[in-house]
């Protein structure tokens, strides 16, 4: 009798558990299948963040050359489609405008995009901007030129493109005017400066050069077009709906109008 009576509660505890394993099991999976409410949250916040510059296998070290003053730079080394480094045909020198810095363009995607395209990026921070100090010494013209050369020396630029935007006209257009035989290539952005000089200065410069502006740049932007469309070895990147800092407002032209350029360029050489 004892017998029967403990098979008879085992069975029932058997199915008592069958039971709330039922119940439950619905429950349980729809737990595991579904993302938790901090996984939701985190998956909005994702699609509200604007896309950034493109994921690419690319290094940005930073450095400091000393002198009077001492520059801070950034640099991205060509990479081949696997992630490997390759040796460069040409050296972009990026300059910045008055309101950046080097950083704007690793920010902006332009060194990632340069080095997986097989162009080494060099962005500086110009005196007075970024993390490089000032210096009473670049109040001349020619001590500015000097500069732009010290830096492409000592880092072994010997194919360089001179990317130039706004206030570093100040460097960039007389560099052009009395080094210009140092450049492969100049990618003026609405530079200043560009009416210091004459239509035959300009006719004498042979470098092949990609003049980039905005088209709502209807002052600076216009002026140094109309300026430089006198170098006879010139193409016009002209972005619409863009403004001053137009390669902020349209970053995916401007780097294809800039690729294109350049892989032109690599050919000549």
């Amino acid at each position: 009798m004892n017998f029967l009576r403990n098979r008879l509660v085992m069975l029932g505890l058997v199915l008592l558990g069958t039971l709330l394993l039922y119940l439950l099991l619905p429950s349980i999976r729809q737990d595991a299948m579904e993302p938790s409410n901090e996984a939701q949250t985190m998956g909005l916040v994702g699609v509200a963040v604007p896309p950034g510059p493109p994921t690419l296998n690319v290094s940005i070290r930073t450095g400091q050359l000393p002198g009077d003053p001492p520059l801070f730079f950034r640099e991205a080394l060509p990479v081949d489609r696997e992630g490997q480094q390759i040796l460069p045909k040409l050296q972009m020198v990026l300059l910045h405008g008055q309101a950046f810095t080097s950083k704007t363009w690793e920010e902006l995607g332009t060194m990632a995009v340069l080095a997986a395209n097989g162009y080494q990026a060099l962005a500086m921070d110009l005196p007075g901007y970024g993390k490089s100090p000032d210096s009473e010494a670049l109040k001349t013209e020619q001590n500015r030129v000097d500069l732009l050369s010290r830096f492409m020396e000592s880092l072994g630029v010997r194919a360089a493109v001179l990317l130039s935007p706004s206030m570093s006209g100040h460097y960039s257009i007389p560099f052009l005017m009395k080094n210009s035989g140092q450049l492969r290539g100049f990618v003026p952005i609405a530079p200043v400066g560009t009416r210091n000089y004459s239509a035959q200065q300009y006719k004498k410069i042979q470098t092949p050069t990609l003049i980039v502006f905005g088209a709502l740049d209807t002052n600076l932007g216009a002026q140094s077009h109309k300026n430089l469309i006198q170098l006879p070895n010139h193409e016009v990147l002209k972005l619409e709906g863009a403004r001053h800092a137009c390669y902020i407002d349209k970053p995916h032209e401007f780097h294809q109008g800039l690729i294109k350029f350049l892989d032109k360029l690599k050919q000549d050489i």
